[in-house]
């Protein structure tokens, strides 16, 4: 079994020291979100994520859940029901929800730590109030006053939860081709009838009520995606005063049975005729949907960066206390028979790989948060504005990259296992199992570049990329006299320069030929990752040396950023090459000819 302690020192580090966060929460007004109890925060989420959660793990993944196809009831795995209940009793499904829905108000950038503490203790438990958040910014941005007042409240006091319910049986990412109808009742209510495929926590017993929001279309919908209209629709029948009554016509029809993520139930979700209600504009239900993928989007990256930590700490653990064979220079533990193998260069360079991956990641996904909370709350509009593009901008690299890396960091963890790795009982398999689905959900791998690549790049003109590059060129300016920086502010601006020439190359050629941007598209995602990471480094490097923290603590800092360097940055010459080559490679082949 793997174990799990909340790496409290480097999230503070990165909050405190990189990102300057309390001083951004009093600018914005938070004025409850002190130090003082940010660190409470931080302290407590640790204590039930390492105590209540991590022991859950492997039990949910060794019994999973189970479904009652008599009455369509799902049963969590043993213990979750519990947990849940100790996280609502915490409060902490309101932690960064308004005030006025019974939420805590604190800055959305607390709940990052927060959701990759809970992502590496137990990402199957996890699953189930993930996607609350989403749903409680669709109904806040696009519903009635009535149905923010009767689903908001219990959402956010944690006795409901929400899904969100786009995909069907015969359509995956194109919800153009969606056949779930809507008929509108002479009570202002429409009746839902379709079956929806993956829909996560779609049935189980942890709350009193599930809120489905679900994509379908009207009798007069016009065709495509253009066609989609967005509907709430409970579990039980909500009235417009709030009340709760009878079942409604929708139920678990079966679940998945999965690589990983075991503990989480993945439902096949059949409406037939069930009751729900219009949320936003007919015809306009894609405005819904993207306000609750972007929220998922980035919930799901932080699900890669939880479990690389975990991954980490047990390979750390493991490989100084694994004896096999000795250092190629000598004997480093004479005393003992033979050396632990943390001293064979090639282990280091897993570890290594995983640690400057991990740490840049946690950076990348918490100055994502910082921006959502400078977007919501900034007096400056244009500051508002800029942040929006920002981390709009950053989504897809966040969500694309933190799970590959995910997959692979999960990997390089139980390789340093060797065999041992591969067996359940060590638990490493669980980890590199639970990780494949991150690349999955939430739109893949693909869908994510093309988003970077063609809404928030070409469409926009780059700018997003724009605003990154002149965060990366402030630094740069502000410390380019700095000799212990000059190592990694020179390449760092080379690789800055080349990714804005990059990004004008594809440009130019999509403008005559379409599918350049999908032949660049997935390296460009790489790409664009690894130089975030980069920056994410240096700023490391600058904070640390600024700091009072130990020197051990300083120097591993420092060590981090000149591996990644060394060893992780040049990855971006591979992607810029591929990128160079453009769409002929890719395109030249007949269809036919693949099963030549």
């Amino acid at each position: 079994m793997t174990t799990y302690k909340a790496p409290l020192t480097d999230i503070r580090f990165a909050l405190y020291d990189v990102l300057g966060a309390d001083a951004l929460f009093a600018k914005l007004g938070y004025t409850e979100a002190s130090r003082e109890l940010v660190d409470a925060v931080l302290d407590e989420a640790a204590r039930f994520t390492e105590t209540v959660l991590a022991p859950l793990n492997s039990v949910g993944d060794e019994i999973g859940c189970s479904l009652d196809k008599a009455t369509g009831e799902v049963t969590t795995p043993p213990g979750f029901k519990q947990a849940y209940q100790q996280f609502q009793e915490g409060g902490w499904t309101g932690l960064t929800a308004a005030p006025e829905f019974g939420g805590q108000g604190l800055p959305h950038t607390i709940g990052v730590p927060l959701n990759e503490m809970i992502n590496a203790a137990n990402l199957a438990w996890g699953n189930f109030p993930l996607l609350s958040h989403g749903a409680v910014e669709a109904l806040k941005q696009h519903g009635e006053d009535w149905q923010r007042e009767a689903f908001l409240k219990p959402i956010v006091d944690g006795r409901w939860t929400g899904t969100m319910c786009l995909t069907e049986p015969h359509c995956g990412t194109d919800l153009g081709l969606l056949k779930t109808r809507a008929e509108p009742n002479a009570d202002g209510s429409y009746s839902i009838t379709g079956t929806k495929i993956f829909i996560t926590a779609g049935e189980h017993d942890l709350t009193d009520n599930i809120v489905h929001l679900v994509l379908a279309k009207l009798p007069d919908a016009p065709p495509g995606a253009k066609g989609i209209s967005l509907f709430v629709t409970p579990k039980f029948k909500v009235a417009r005063d709030g009340s709760v009554g009878e079942r409604n016509a929708v139920r678990c029809g079966s679940i998945e049975h999965k690589m990983g993520i075991k503990g989480s139930v993945t439902c096949v979700m059949n409406f037939d005729g069930a009751e729900g209600y219009l949320v936003g504009q007919p015809h306009k239900g894609l405005q819904g949907m993207f306000t609750m993928m972007n929220t998922a989007r980035l919930g799901v990256g932080l699900q890669g960066v939880g479990l690389s930590e975990r991954a980490y700490q047990n390979a750390v653990r493991y490989s100084l206390d694994r004896l096999q064979t000795r250092s190629l220079s000598g004997p480093k533990f004479p005393e003992k028979p033979a050396d632990p193998i943390i001293v064979h260069p090639d282990v280091r360079r897993m570890l290594l790989t995983v640690k400057s991956l991990v740490e840049g990641s946690r950076l990348l996904a918490l100055h994502a948060g910082t921006l959502i909370d400078v977007a919501h709350h900034a007096e400056d509009p244009a500051e508002r504005e800029a942040a929006d593009v920002l981390v709009s901008f950053l989504t897809p690299i966040s969500k694309g990259c933190q799970t590959e890396w995910g997959i692979e960091n999960t990997y390089n963890a139980l390789q340093c296992f060797g065999g041992h790795g591969y067996i359940h009982e060590h638990g490493m398999e669980q980890l590199a199992r639970d990780a494949r689905i991150t690349t999955l959900y939430e739109g893949t791998t693909g869908i994510q570049s093309l988003d970077l690549m063609g809404r928030k790049t070409a469409a926009s003109k780059a700018a997003g990329l724009r605003i990154f590059l002149g965060q990366i060129e402030a630094f740069a300016k502000a410390n380019e006299g700095d000799a212990a920086l000059a190592e990694f502010i020179v390449p760092l601006r080379q690789k800055a320069s080349e990714w804005e020439a990059l990004t004008r190359g594809i440009l130019q050629r999509a403008a005559g030929d379409a599918e350049e941007i999908g032949a660049a598209s997935t390296d460009y995602l790489f790409y664009s990752g690894y130089v975030a990471l980069a920056y994410w480094w240096a700023r490391s490097v600058a904070a640390a040396n600024a700091s009072s923290h130990p020197e051990s603590f300083k120097l591993s800092k420092l060590e981090t950023a000149r591996f990644y360097f060394a060893r992780v940055l040049p990855r971006t010459l591979a992607h810029a090459a591929a990128i160079e080559s453009g769409a002929a490679p890719l395109m030249a082949m007949d269809a036919e000819r693949f099963s030549a």
